[in-house]
């Protein structure tokens, strides 16, 4: 087993974080062209604690390596994962744990992402991502496969960081567009209601 962990942080106010995480892979991220699919499986809320629970169905196209090609066969490369999502708003916490379906009989990769705030305009990322071969007792094999999935993580990470901040500063343009515009029909509202009274 390989471990990949990384950290980052968001000059984004863990509410603007939280709210476009549901938009990571929409077409404001040029980065995420991978992503195929993201389908919502299922979605409810706690009563009790607030929590609301996400389970959604994610699928990925990714070139993979001539020697996994080789191991495993040409069709790895569009990949399902499996995402259970919790948004806390007590806790101000919002927490994603994935894994693997494709190809889970030879390979496990479980990830696990929190984001929470630093403070008012600020929000931490933390990725860690547990990779494991299951290849029986080639441990070389293991190992190259693992590297090489650590590796991918690695090189993902920036560009992950990168495309989500894009996602970040469309949502807050939007928004304050969005504001501006109520705003504005308020005031047409309260000069309408000015002239009518007079």
């Amino acid at each position: 087993m390989k471990v990949f962990s990384n950290t980052e942080t968001f000059n984004y106010s863990w509410e603007e974080v939280s709210t476009a995480n549901w938009r990571k892979y929409c077409p404001w991220n040029d980065k995420s062209t991978h992503v195929l699919a993201v389908d919502t499986i299922s979605r409810t809320v706690d009563p009790e604690t607030g929590i609301l629970r996400t389970e959604r169905l994610i699928t990925c196209k990714q070139s993979m390596p001539d020697f996994l090609k080789k191991i495993m066969g040409s069709g790895m490369e569009e990949q399902q994962v499996f995402e259970t999502s919790y948004v806390d708003p007590k806790q101000r916490t919002v927490t994603m744990v994935s894994e693997n379906i494709t190809w889970n009989n030879l390979l496990n990769v479980q990830e696990t992402v929190v984001y929470r705030p630093l403070n008012d305009h600020q929000t931490a990322f933390e990725q860690a991502a547990k990779i494991t071969a299951l290849c029986g007792g080639w441990q070389k094999i293991k190992n190259s496969i693992e590297d090489t999935l650590v590796k991918r993580f690695r090189d993902n990470a920036a560009k992950g960081k990168e495309g989500f901040e894009a996602v970040l500063a469309m949502s807050r343009r939007v928004f304050a567009e969005e504001r501006e515009r109520e705003k504005m029909m308020l005031i047409q509202a309260q000069a309408v209601n000015i002239r009518m009274a007079a």
